[in-house]
């Protein structure tokens, strides 16, 4: 991640400047209603050039990570932007190449594979919490650049960003989700633990961003405390970062209804079980 010497930073982390007013609900809607519609000019592009793409999303906990990748996702085909979140690897994968376990959720020729954590992993919690040896995390400094390098050559293009989020927020975010039911499952021992070494993940973030910030594969942070904010700068670099033109599309006409064989469907149905009807 390339730092911006123009902006100093306050506790937590934070980039300081004149903070914004709040983005409506319908200013934002609307604003992600034409990124929705740039999204699926994008993925015309994408299939007709047969492009490969992969995006990494990283960052601090409850940075809102999902939500962007949500956003993104929403009004696309999942047969063309893929997401791909790895679960905790198993004993057998622990046993492989580091990177192994990611290759196979690669991109073929027209796709966009996202990735919600990534072989990142290493650079971050596992080095944090000491899920890695000293050796590994510095093999892994040592050999990542190459790895995507690789990539690159092979003709994929490679998409980091690193979702950043103030001390303050965080807290606010993680307590929002003890009592809430939709949100619990958001909260882990590892969330907990992750609150406590703020900046252990300081540290780890920085030194990550030096080892593998690359001309072929940069970082880009996301500051990310106005959600809204977030979510429409994310989608508005990533459309930025991918050359893509609008294409003719054939307009589907419905015609009329061939009514050969006209049939009773609803005494066809009658004969159904239909779920109660509770609302």
């Amino acid at each position: 991640m390339a730092k911006n010497k123009s902006k100093s930073k306050d506790k937590g982390g934070k980039a300081a400047g004149k903070p914004k007013n709040k983005l409506s609900r319908k200013a934002y809607e609307a604003e992600l209603f034409n990124l929705h519609a740039e999204l699926v000019k994008l993925q015309y592009w994408v299939k007709e050039k047969a492009l490969r793409i992969i995006v990494v999303f990283e960052g601090r906990d409850a940075a809102g990570k999902g939500g962007v990748i949500k956003r993104i996702t929403e009004r696309v085909s999942p047969r063309v932007f893929r997401v791909v979140a790895l679960p905790t690897p198993t004993e057998r994968e622990k046993t492989q190449w580091y990177a192994q376990r990611y290759v196979p959720h690669f991109p073929a020729a027209g796709e966009i594979v996202l990735f919600d954590r990534s072989w990142y992993n290493r650079a971050g919690v596992e080095r944090v919490m000491k899920f890695c040896t000293k050796k590994q995390y510095k093999d892994f400094l040592r050999y990542t650049p190459m790895f995507e390098r690789a990539m690159t050559d092979a003709g994929i293009q490679l998409i980091k960003y690193w979702f950043d989020v103030s001390m303050e927020e965080q807290e606010r975010r993680f307590k929002s989700r003890i009592d809430d039911p939709r949100k619990t499952w958001k909260l882990s021992s590892m969330d907990a633990a992750s609150f406590k070494r703020w900046y252990d993940y300081s540290r780890a973030r920085d030194d990550m961003s030096k080892g593998t910030h690359t001309g072929f594969a940069p970082w880009h942070l996301v500051q990310a405390d106005d959600k809204r904010r977030a979510r429409l700068n994310c989608i508005s670099h990533l459309l930025s970062q991918i050359p893509y033109k609008k294409l003719p599309v054939e307009k589907v006409t419905l015609g009329k209804r061939n009514m050969r064989g006209k049939y009773d469907d609803e005494a066809s149905l009658a004969e159904y079980t239909y779920i109660p009807e509770q609302y």
